[in-house]
């Protein structure tokens, strides 16, 4: 693996290099949605998959989008967003998951067993990943890179757990998953230093 991180250009460009966040990231400002960032696995798997030889592309199953609107909590609002974006992304044959993070405390404990903070901003919400070198977005209006924990563990394929999110049994979980696809990634065990 490259000894260094990428710089945020460098990391945009292969980002993009995936044909479908780069039609998305054109596209997501037409729904006018505040802090409305393309987040998570389409991101980091883009650099993964080219730096394992495969297309931008390859193991992406779909594609996350976060904005935050605390001026309508309902789910009515959130699926009125969801339904316009469906149809503006209904050429590019892969789901586009849109979320409002202002609204995810309300839903959260229902599905998954336990509380769930209200969230502040969109950003917050990518915070949340389990995998600290996983919590990453590309802001649709500015096309500015969110990597709050720099871009080098992602580099380097050290998956360490989300201080933010102290959860050892789905932090190695996810972290397995990931693994899977990409041997190559070094599981970074909680409390230990690095690799």
């Amino acid at each position: 693996m490259p000894d260094a991180a990428p710089t945020a250009e460098t990391f945009l460009a292969w980002a993009r290099a995936n044909p479908r966040n780069a039609e998305i990231l054109r596209r997501l400002p037409a729904l006018g949605l505040p802090q409305c960032h393309l987040v998570a696995g389409c991101l980091f798997q883009a650099v993964w998959n080219r730096l394992s030889g495969q297309p931008a592309d390859a193991q992406v199953r779909d594609y996350d989008v976060f904005y935050f609107d605390d001026t309508d909590l309902s789910y009515e609002a959130e699926d009125a967003v969801i339904r316009r974006a469906a149809t503006l992304f209904a050429d590019l044959g892969a789901p586009v998951e849109l979320r409002n993070q202002a609204r995810v405390h309300l839903w959260y404990p229902a599905r998954f067993g336990r509380p769930y903070p209200r969230l502040a901003s969109a950003r917050d919400g990518i915070d949340r990943y389990l995998v600290a070198c996983t919590c990453i977005g590309i802001e649709a209006a500015s096309g500015v890179l969110y990597a709050p924990g720099g871009l080098a563990d992602l580099w380097q394929g050290m998956l360490r757990i989300n201080a933010r999110l102290p959860e050892p049994a789905l932090f190695r979980a996810k972290a397995l998953s990931y693994q899977a696809r990409w041997p190559w990634l070094t599981i970074v065990a909680p409390g230990q230093a690095g690799a």
